[in-house]
């Protein structure tokens, strides 16, 4: 019979083969290095990140396609996690509305804890089995989204849990560690296993494990986006100028993708009420605003295709 003391047993004998657990042997003693010593030592184990990222290229690229497939359907992305891999997806989606025009549903984080857990701890919620499936619930998936699954580990209880209930509604799954064989990775369609060694701070995965995590968010949100024809070219059109940075960079957008002069961008921008996609349009093809809104929903908004369309 299974009891507290031995499954607290089982528990620290599995934490103690992870990777993110391990101790750095590098930095034995870290009150021993100069501050500067620190700096060099920290930007070292930091720079490991993105060649630990290089070689599962394939994997995340396979991943990306999978998502922008699904999303192209209707489908949404969700991010969950527990802590710091939970607020990571919950920075990365809440910055899809204002750099790619998106609904705030179409790309959504989910913490355990909820919303308490982004500012401070909830005690024992990654560990509730319970709570990633009721979060899923909540979401009412289908088969055209995909959900995220993170944890440094690779065994939290409430993101297995969650992937697990996501599977069973027919969404994709997608297991993403930074530990080779996890649990958490078994229990996906996808296993994303990045392994960036030991902390610099052992056991810290807020660390590098962290930023591993933010670099693959931002390839995963940001090159879906690229895929949905949320770009063009190489800069952000799909954006709505609803304040004065923000009108300021379209006008400069305008300038830089049609070569219009300061004036004739700022016109196009006020006639589209601030989208600028429409406003490129415009200019592009001489058609007014709302004709160039309505072309671009034919398009399902690819740029390319409507100025294509709008120049017959």
């Amino acid at each position: 019979m299974s009891t507290p003391e031995n499954t607290f047993d089982a528990v620290r004998a599995e934490i103690g083969q992870l990777v993110t657990e391990a101790s750095n042997p590098k930095y034995p003693d870290l009150a021993a290095l100069s501050t500067q010593e620190l700096v060099a030592a920290m930007n070292s184990e930091d720079a490991m990140v993105p060649a630990a990222i290089e070689k599962a290229h394939h994997v995340i690229s396979s991943i990306i396609d999978e998502v922008a497939a699904r999303m192209a359907r209707g489908g949404r992305l969700i991010y969950v996690g527990a802590g710091t891999p939970g607020r990571m997806g919950i920075l990365d989606a809440s910055e899809c509305p204002p750099t790619f025009g998106t609904d705030p549903s179409l790309v959504v984080g989910v913490i355990a804890g909820g919303s308490a857990a982004v500012n401070q701890a909830v005690e024992n919620a990654e560990d509730s089995e319970e709570g990633g499936a009721a979060d899923m619930a909540a979401l009412k998936l289908t088969a055209n989204d995909s959900v995220v699954g993170m944890a440094a580990s690779g065994r939290t209880p409430y993101v297995i849990a969650a992937i697990r209930a996501a599977r069973a509604e027919g969404a994709y799954t997608v297991g993403f560690a930074c530990n080779n064989g996890s649990p958490l990775g078994a229990a996906a369609h996808t296993a994303l296993e990045i392994e960036v060694g030991p902390e610099f701070l052992a056991g810290s995965t807020r660390l590098k494990s962290g930023t591993c995590q933010k670099l693959v968010l931002n390839m995963i949100s940001t090159i879906t986006m690229v895929r949905l024809g949320k770009t063009y070219k190489n800069v952000m059109v799909d954006l709505r100028a609803t304040n004065a940075k923000l009108h300021a960079r379209s006008e400069r957008t305008l300038m830089h993708v049609t070569g219009a002069d300061a004036a004739t961008a700022s016109a196009a921008l006020t006639a589209a009420h601030g989208h600028v996609k429409a406003a490129i349009l415009s200019i592009m093809t001489g058609l007014p605003a709302d004709q160039a809104l309505s072309l671009l929903a034919k398009n399902a908004g690819f740029l390319p295709a409507a100025i294509e369309a709008g120049n017959q």
